[in-house]
C-alpha cells in the first residue's frame, strides 16, 4: 500500500475543478477520446476491444465492480492534466503543501537527550522545496520508503528543529503510519 504516494495523488485531485465523468459509457468515451483508439482502451483495461465498442455506445451501461475500479483508476489519472500540473507547480515554488499525519516518530540523537519515540499528531505546512522533493520522487518513481523519509526528513526540519533553531543533529524517524493526508 503506497500511502505517502496515494496522498500526493489526492491532494492534487482536490484542485480537479469539475468531478469525473459518472456513468462507465461516458468514462470509456473519455479515455477514447485520450487513447485515440478502442484498441488502445481494451488494452489497458485489459477487456476486448468489441466490450470497449459496446460501453462507447451506451449498449453495456455497468461494468463489472472490478473493471468499474480500473475503468475509474485509469480516468482519474489522466483527468484534468493542466489543471493537475498547475497545483504541483504552485505546491512546489510558492505554497507548499500541508501535512497531516498520526504516526510514531523516534528520534536518533545523544543519548539522554530525548524521550523514546511516541505516537504524534501532526498538521505542518512543509516549505515548497518539500512539496518539490515529493512530487520529484513520486514521478520518478520512488518506493514507498524513499517518499515516507523525504516526509520524515521534512517534519524534523519544520517541526523537531524548528528550521534550524533547535534540536541540531536530531534525526527523525517515521514509522506506524496510522494516518496520512495532504493538501496543497
Amino acid at each position: 500500500m503506497d500511502r505517502v504516494g496515494d496522498g500526493l495523488d489526492a491532494a492534487l485531485r482536490k484542485a480537479f475543478t469539475r468531478p469525473i465523468p459518472k456513468s462507465a459509457g461516458a468514462q470509456v468515451r473519455y479515455l477514447v477520446k485520450q487513447l485515440k483508439s478502442t484498441k488502445a482502451v481494451a488494452d489497458l483495461l485489459s477487456i476486448t476491444q468489441r466490450t470497449v465498442e459496446r460501453y462507447v455506445k451506451d449498449q453495456i451501461k455497468r461494468p463489472r465492480p472490478d473493471l468499474a475500479q480500473r475503468l475509474e483508476r485509469e480516468v482519474t489519472k489522466r483527468w484534468q492534466p493542466q489543471i493537475r500540473a498547475k497545483a504541483k507547480q504552485n505546491a512546489t515554488t510558492t505554497a507548499g503543501i500541508v501535512i497531516d499525519t498520526r504516526a510514531r516518530f523516534g528520534y536518533t540523537a545523544a543519548p539522554g537527550t530525548t524521550d523514546d519515540a511516541r505516537l504524534r499528531h501532526l498538521t505542518l505546512a512543509l516549505p515548497p522545496q518539500y512539496a518539490a522533493r515529493l512530487f520529484e520522487a513520486k514521478d520518478a518513481g520512488g518506493t514507498e520508503q524513499q517518499l515516507r523519509n523525504i516526509a520524515a526528513e521534512a517534519l524534523g526540519e519544520v517541526y523537531f528543529r524548528d528550521s534550524g533553531r533547535r534540536a541540531h543533529g536530531l534525526e527523525v524517524e517515521f514509522t506506524d503510519l496510522e494516518h496520512l493526508e495532504f493538501d496543497l
